[in-house]
């Protein structure tokens, strides 16, 4: 496709009533056949129209579950290379000709019936145990006795199916196969959260963090000049800030800008992650001077890269942390290329901080209201507490009209941040109110609020692992619609120190200990 082609496409995104949507059926024949199984909504996407209509190869609609587990069997126990490669070929092809409901029957076939086979693994142990019995009793037995039992025994605790993503893996077009069949089976565990399943799931997650490690990665950094289709799959995954038009797109590829994606030589054409870097003169504090203000300032004159979106475009990928290789990549090339930039920050989204104090509020009114209603002089609840200070609780109260009504702070600030509207985001009246609390909670939910001694928030997470620190928050620095639901418009400058990288990582892993500036902790 032309870019030309590539410029009535976007025309018509703007055009389109939710612009924040790309939806894939504006993109030609060749570009869906890349994307669509990642950009459904539960990942597994209906390709039954295609290839069961193929009854030579497969059969009639009714034969087809059948015959592509045929297909697969024959595929894990072939030994032949003509005939494997031609199976291995045939199971791809036949696997997405499945309906949904056999992709989930086949899945969970393979996940139960070609697992570790634990009755030879028990004999194995019962021989091992009756070896050492026979060796404290006599000092002769042969050590090589041991090892092939041991062999024996390590081979009986691979499960059969590692056979079958091995070939896959090795096979043309396999390891992007393998990334599908992994996106399924994540939909399926939404549903159907079984030992074996999860078992699967995390021995295919394994086997590809292996073959996608950074030494079989290339970094590219994407032009203006690269193939309309790879630009159109920018747009299309780009998943922090939506592209809207063949400018934006153009001005983030050009002077002052750069992006970089992360390429497997087994997926041509096709980024598994790439990230976008504005070059400026200090860290931006809203997206509005990245996007969309003046102009951007001559290269030459930038002292900080800021890493303002990083889309990852693989759902069956997900849990691999290529992001943190990505990063530190581009900081090295960065760096080599322009010694005079000094700073790497990040302009990020906070995902899940207003999901996480809409709740917070939610659940400690129902306690306060409880108590009110309990006239003994029983103590207030295990989970009880004062979200808000008193000086804050006041401020709320004063706001408490018809609009946001509520007999205490919290349901106050809970109606006001519920409304559907969001009108509170643009009212000269409640934005002097809500800001100084909204940035000391939302300070708390960076720094204090954890899920198993890790940092609640995801992105925070994928941050502070990867050994970046917490520096500021911002206010009002996403006022987009989907920035004011999320996040409350409230964004986070993460910041990689290159002396300090491995030793915040490390810390961070080891005790949970999130580094931040006395700046955000003085918000507490």
């Amino acid at each position: 496709m032309s870019k030309k082609n590539l410029a009535i496409l976007l025309r018509a995104r703007m055009r389109s009533s939710n612009p924040t949507k790309f939806s894939l059926s504006q993109f030609p024949k060749e570009i869906q056949s890349n994307t669509q199984e990642n950009r459904s909504g539960d990942h597994i996407v209906d390709n039954s129209n295609e290839g069961i209509g193929n009854s030579s190869k497969f059969g009639t609609t009714g034969r087809v579950y059948d015959v592509v587990r045929e297909t697969m069997h024959s595929a894990t126990s072939a030994s032949k290379t003509g005939v494997l490669d031609i199976t291995l070929s045939d199971f791809q092809e036949g696997y997405f000709s499945l309906s949904l409901e056999d992709r989930e029957k086949l899945l969970l076939e393979l996940a139960k019936e070609y697992d570790v086979n634990r009755e030879q693994v028990r004999e194995l142990i019962k021989q091992y145990l009756g070896l050492e019995k026979s060796a404290s009793d006599d000092k002769e037995v042969s050590s090589s006795v041991f090892y092939r039992v041991e062999r024996n025994l390590r081979h009986s605790l691979r499960p059969t199916y590692e056979v079958l993503f091995e070939r896959l893996n090795t096979h043309p077009g396999g390891l992007r196969f393998l990334s599908i069949l992994r996106a399924d089976l994540l939909s399926i565990l939404t549903k159907e959260n079984t030992p074996s399943l999860r078992t699967l799931d995390s021995f295919l997650k394994e086997k590809l963090g292996m073959w996608l490690s950074p030494a079989t990665l290339e970094l590219h950094q994407i032009t203006w000049d690269d193939p309309a289709s790879l630009l159109e799959k920018i747009v299309a995954y780009e998943a922090v800030h939506p592209i809207s038009n063949l400018l934006d797109l153009k001005r983030r590829l050009g002077i002052g800008r750069r992006c970089f994606g992360y390429f497997h030589p087994s997926i041509p054409g096709e980024p598994l992650i790439f990230i976008e870097v504005a070059l400026m003169e200090t860290v931006a504090q809203t997206i509005q001077e990245v996007l969309w203000d003046n102009p951007p300032i001559p290269e030459n004159q930038a002292t900080c890269a800021l890493f303002y979106s990083i889309s990852s475009t693989q759902p069956g990928l997900a849990g691999i942390n290529l992001g943190k290789f990505l990063i530190k990549r581009v900081i090295t090339l960065v760096k080599k290329d322009m010694p005079h930039v000094s700073t790497f920050a990040t302009l990020s989204p906070i995902p899940g901080f207003m999901q996480w104090l809409l709740s917070k509020l939610s659940s400690q009114s129902r306690f306060a209201e409880d108590e009110r209603g309990t006239q003994s002089n029983s103590p207030s609840s295990t989970f009880s507490e004062k979200v808000l200070l008193p000086g804050e609780e006041q401020a709320l109260m004063s706001l408490s009209d018809d609009s946001s009504p509520g007999s205490n702070g919290m349901e106050v600030l809970l109606n006001l941040l519920s409304a559907k509207d969001c009108d509170w985001a643009t009212s000269a009246r409640l934005l002097p109110v809500l800001e100084p609390i909204l940035m000391r909670l939302c300070a708390r939910y960076l720094l204090q609020e954890k899920k198993r001694g890790k940092a609640l928030d995801s992105v925070a997470n994928f941050h502070l692992q990867n050994g970046a620190m917490v520096e500021r928050i911002n206010w009002m620095a996403d006022r987009s619609e989907k920035g004011i639901h999320q996040s409350g418009g409230i964004m986070v400058n993460y910041v990689y120190r290159l002396e300090n990288i491995e030793d915040y990582a490390q810390s961070y892993f080891g005790s949970g200990k999130i580094h931040a500036s006395p700046g955000i902790h003085s918000r507490l």
